[in-house]
């Protein structure tokens, strides 16, 4: 009769135990781990060096000699050196006339490399993939990238994919969001996410300033990943995902229509940068840092803040009367909470502008520097070249936070925190080769650009004009 009572009262307890344990164990495991990744290095001969750039902008016939000093000065002051790569259309000489093949070989240049070296070096077979999330913003097929990846590696027939378009340089960190809401509401899921651009079908061969800037700064690269969120695996891992913030201010309008793929009034497609996408950049960064800040600062700095912040504004309101000038602007110390800043690559002035905004160093944004300067400008991508940069420099440890910011059309500003689970060597880097050269000092930051084309500023756009024969100096 007791062993009946003990069992009665037992199974219970028992049932009531083991639905806590599961329901512990779901909020521990419900943020993703990435177990590793792969950044994609096209091969030497596809690399962009100053004499061939020159001759692609050369032979562009619709570009007048306002256009060629336009573009001297932005390629000048861009960041970007002689070693980033480009599509293979503009080798071929055919980026006036590019064709949908050419994308679709661009793509699978990338997705046969990166991805097939990223199963080979974590030993999980494509079977083992239950979510693949593809993001290229500039390119929609059908059938989808994400059914062409599931093709080449012959993946379940009951993998959840998703392949996201049209979200720009911040769609990467929408893909790991993707990812994290899967991981919250299921276990032990291991996920591929994919993360690229194509620039073969929207390199701009007319002459608008607003669009063939861009030509200036995308470079070809593209990254492959593999996260999970299951618990035999968390030693393995590389990084976890502590907090992810995303910004859309699509309602505005001037926000939307800043930064868009577009033709111009001759027809030609291209990727519109408008006069007005700093200040929607900025509107989007402030609002995005005003959301995780609270959620990733320690209480003594937002006690701090808010402190200065109350003084700061009483000494302006008594200033007024005054002839002083006031006390300066208060501002968060985001070091308080993060340790390494991992910033999108968007060009030498948005780098120069955060680092201003959260008062960093130059050591702080040098990853962000050297990726732009070594492989520019690789939209989505461009935040795990700079990952692979700090890892290849060994200063990621065991423990530290970093902060992830990325900026995209829509316009989002996009932000997120990793934790460094384990001691990394910077093995398997795709700095690895030549990280030792890095970081450069100014003077070898400087484009060769002026020094072989700055005869272009001292033409006269009234009897400017190329010889038939011309020839672009070594």
């Amino acid at each position: 009769m007791e062993l009946v009572e003990i069992l009665v009262f037992s199974v219970p307890f028992l049932l009531l135990s083991y639905k806590l344990w599961r329901f512990l164990d779901c909020r521990r495991n419900r943020q993703p781990y990435i177990l590793d990744y792969e950044c994609y290095m096209p091969k030497d001969d596809r690399k962009l060096n100053t004499k061939l750039s020159g001759e692609i902008v050369l032979r562009n016939k619709n570009l007048g000699l306002h256009e060629h000093q336009f573009l001297l000065k932005a390629i000048v002051n861009s960041g970007i050196g002689e070693e980033t790569y480009g599509p293979k259309i503009v080798f071929d000489g055919r980026e006036a006339s590019p064709v949908l093949d050419d994308a679709r070989l661009e793509m699978d240049d990338f997705l046969h490399d990166s991805i097939g070296k990223l199963f080979a070096r974590t030993g999980i077979s494509p079977s083992e993939i239950d979510v693949l999330v593809v993001n290229v913003s500039m390119l929609a097929t059908v059938p989808s990238l994400a059914s062409r990846i599931i093709n080449i590696y012959k993946m379940r027939d009951d993998v959840k994919a998703y392949n996201v378009t049209g979200m720009g340089c911040s769609a990467s960190l929408i893909s790991i969001n993707i990812v994290q809401n899967v991981c919250a509401s299921r276990g032990n899921v291991h996920a591929l996410v994919v993360t690229s651009e194509s620039l073969s079908l929207n390199w701009y061969s007319g002459n608008d300033k607003s669009m063939i800037l861009a030509n200036s700064l995308f470079r070809t690269g593209g990254c492959a990943m593999i996260l999970t969120n299951k618990p035999s695996l968390r030693r393995n891992a590389m990084f976890k995902l502590k907090i992810l913030v995303r910004t859309h201010h699509g309602a505005r309008d001037d926000a939307y229509n800043c930064c868009q793929q577009k033709e111009d009034d001759k027809g030609l497609l291209g990727f519109f940068l408008g006069k007005n996408l700093p200040k929607a950049a900025t509107q989007a960064f402030i609002e995005n840092l005003n959301e995780i800040a609270p959620r990733i600062l320690p209480i003594r700095e937002l006690l701090r803040f808010t402190i200065v912040s109350y003084f700061r504004k009483l000494c302006r309101r008594q200033s007024k009367a005054g002839a002083g000038a006031g006390a300066g602007r208060a501002g968060i110390n985001f070091k308080t909470g993060v340790d390494h800043f991992c910033l999108h690559t968007g060009g030498k002035a948005v780098i120069d502008a955060i680092k201003q905004s959260l008062s960093l160093t130059e050591q702080e944004v040098e990853p962000a520097r050297m990726t732009l300067h070594r492989f520019g400008n690789t939209s989505a991508s461009s935040l795990w070249y700079v990952l692979a940069y700090m890892e290849a420099k060994r200063r990621l440890k065991k423990g530290e936070r970093i902060f992830m910011i990325s900026f995209g059309a829509g316009f989002k500003c996009n932000s997120c925190v990793w934790e460094v689970t384990r001691e990394l060597e910077g093995e398997n880097n795709v700095w690895k080769e030549f990280v030792h050269r890095y970081p450069l000092n100014l003077k070898e930051l400087a484009n060769p650009f002026l020094s072989r084309y700055g005869w272009l500023r001292e033409k006269d756009p009234a009897t400017f004009s190329l010889p038939h024969d011309y020839v672009v100096p070594d």
